[in-house]
């Protein structure tokens, strides 16, 4: 009988070791190939630590609004909470799904302003130049904001003259060259607002830094809308379209064509029409010695809103319909909502 050859029983263990090896050795890049997949939690905050302050994942559905709470003169109320304030979605009552509260901590919520300027033939040089004073003192109030603004002009014709910047220097001479361009007698002040509001849904996203943008038209007019294209009516569904709220300054050019029936000026076509009223803002009347007072409380009020947030049952989310929305808080105050309620999509998402 012949013995094994040492040498060829050697190579064959040796053999048999490294085919071992390999199949070990592939068995851990495969694992490893797989782990990463496998182990990798998709982790938006720690466990154990809560999200940031006012962060809120905005989607569709989320349908959201501001509030202004006043005393019984009329200065805004800052200290209310969460539970103090009732939503009711077609007279039903919803859970809030978001509560904030401006100014109150954390960073400022974001801000975009379009001011729409009347160069209408009726306003003074001199009244041009106590206006771009004041509104410099409006955009230094709102500095510590995350804001943009854009400015138009109008009369005759619209048009803007600055698109959003954060720059101040910008708006400046913005307001500069305003104060040098006649634009004839007529004040298409509705369809201003209109292409402001468009201005705003094209330019002005929804959210800023995860957190929901709060957005505005300021109009400064001497009151008397003539030669509109488009319909106060129209004006105001696409402002609640879009949660924007309109703000209008009256100059005191309108005060000194009527006669003086009364000491409260007497209502202008634009408040007649609810411009204002109806989406959450707030028409003033300017004197000449008031000017930059009156604007430097106009900047407090816009940035003095609760904003609150809801999802409106399943079956109406999509459901083609207009559907009211109404806001109860603390007796004695005066609750001022952004929107009376909002339109429901038909099936494409609002």
């Amino acid at each position: 009988m012949n013995k094994p050859r040492p040498v060829k029983t050697f190579f064959v263990v040796l053999s048999l070791v490294l085919i071992g090896v390999f199949a070990t050795l592939l068995s851990g890049q495969a694992q490893e190939s797989k782990s990463p997949v496998q182990q990798r939690p998709r982790k938006v905050f720690p466990r154990d630590d809560p999200p940031p302050d006012e962060i809120i994942k905005f989607d569709t559905d989320l349908v959201s609004l501001d509030v202004v709470a006043q005393d019984a003169q009329g200065r805004p109320v800052r200290n209310l909470r969460a539970q103090d304030f009732k939503l009711y979605f077609d007279n039903v009552e919803q859970p809030l799904a978001f509560f904030q509260m401006e100014q109150r901590s954390g960073q400022p919520r974001p801000l975009a302003l379009v001011f729409a300027l009347d160069i209408s033939g009726s306003m003074t040089p001199e009244e041009m130049e106590r206006l771009r004073v004041a509104l410099n003192e409006f955009s230094a109030r709102l500095a510590g904001h995350s804001t943009s603004y854009a400015v138009m002009s109008f009369g005759m014709n619209v048009k803007v003259v600055q698109k959003f910047t954060s720059e101040i220097d910008k708006l400046d001479r913005a307001f500069e060259r305003i104060a040098r361009d006649p634009n004839g007698l007529s004040t298409h002040t509705y369809d201003a607002v209109d292409d402001a509001i468009r201005l705003l849904v094209r330019q002005a996203p929804r959210t800023r830094d995860h957190r929901l943008m709060k957005r505005a038209v300021l109009v400064v007019t001497d009151g008397f809308p003539v030669g509109d294209t488009v319909s106060p009516r129209t004006v105001i569904e696409r402002a609640n379209m879009a949660d924007a709220s309109i703000y209008i300054v009256t100059l005191p050019s309108y005060s000194r064509i009527l006669p003086a029936l009364s000491q409260n000026p007497l209502p202008t076509p634009l408040d007649v029409s609810g411009l204002a009223d109806r989406t959450g803002g707030r028409s003033v009347y300017a004197e000449e010695q008031n000017y930059e007072a009156l604007f430097r409380a106009l900047a407090e009020e816009v940035t003095s809103a609760y904003l609150l947030a809801f999802y409106p049952p399943e079956a109406k989310r999509r459901d083609g319909q207009f559907h009211n929305i109404r806001i109860e808080g603390p007796a004695g105050l005066l609750l001022k909502q952004s929107r009376p309620g909002y339109q429901a999509d038909g099936g494409k998402g609002r």
